[in-house]
């Protein structure tokens, strides 16, 4: 075969690689898995329902659930089962440390229909007869590319931005708690990570998952401590704005810290201490 075969050959049989996506350095990779409270709630965009005031009933029964995932397509599907369920007892741990928190539901993703929104949530607490819901989201997008990108995330209070660069994942864990018989937003807590990855061509599918999943497990480091932070402004906040909040207290429950149980102890202490002046006089 002369040179000019040779060369005409090798042009020829780069160009179907190219074509077919097996020649491996074929610049722009880009892959997103992503779900969204956002179009779980709101499928159509439409107005929001007006939430009323939340009456929060202590102690309170909480589910965990992930929403579903935006494409249903196999390849897809970033977490694994175990995965979400990894997560879903890490955040459950922070509401089980709170004295008004009765009992912790992890909820199957099955349960929650696409675009289901507050219809669906109200099946849910009957069906596991739970009082506040925390819904949580991702958006995970990986560049292998030689330009500088960006991807928004819409959450429930506006659009999200992460800058991008050559190779790497980014994450964005969100975490959004409602009260389901008032359709109010509690509090949200967000979780972010950025892995700037390297590799070659030849392993560059297996090093994308392997920091697909570790991108998932920072942004779930980072949610938890975002969690913790929010939890206590939402203490305080119940405190501070009585009107925004109604709060009573099932049958058998004395509340612990309450301000009721508070003024009793202290008025324990001073009718004792009046009595035991009196015994020395």
């Amino acid at each position: 075969m002369s040179s000019r075969h040779r060369i005409i050959g090798f042009i020829v049989i780069s160009f179907i690689l190219f074509v077919t996506g097996c020649f491996p350095f074929h610049g722009m990779r880009k892959s997103r898995y992503t779900s969204s409270v956002v179009d779980y709630l709101y499928p159509h965009r439409t107005v929001a329902e007006q939430p009323s005031i939340p009456h929060l009933s202590l102690p309170l029964r909480v589910g965990i659930a992930f929403v579903p995932e935006s494409d249903v397509r196999p390849m897809a599907r970033a977490l694994s089962g175990k995965n979400k369920i990894d997560l879903m007892e890490r955040i459950s741990s922070e509401f089980r440390a709170l004295q008004f928190v009765e009992d912790i539901e992890l909820i199957p993703t099955e349960y929650l229909t696409r675009g289901g929104g507050f219809t669906n949530l109200d099946q849910i607490k009957t069906m596991y007869n739970i009082d506040v819901i925390t819904l949580i989201a991702y958006d995970q997008v990986q560049h292998t590319d030689e330009g500088i990108l960006s991807f928004s995330y819409l959450t429930i209070i506006g659009a999200y931005i992460v800058q991008g660069e050559k190779n790497d994942t980014n994450t964005m864990i969100d975490a959004v708690v409602y009260d389901i018989s008032s359709r109010k937003m509690l509090f949200r807590a967000p979780g972010t990570s950025h892995i700037k990855g390297s590799s070659t061509p030849v392993n560059l599918s297996e090093q994308l998952r392997s920091d697909s999943l570790e991108g998932f497990n920072q942004a779930a480091d980072n949610l938890v401590i975002k969690l913790k932070d929010e939890l206590d402004r939402f203490k305080v906040k119940i405190k501070e704005m009585p009107k925004a909040y109604t709060v009573t207290h099932k049958t058998g429950y004395t509340g612990g810290g309450s301000i009721g149980c508070i003024y009793g102890i202290i008025f324990l202490i001073l009718g004792g201490l009046a009595i035991w002046s009196g015994k020395k006089k």
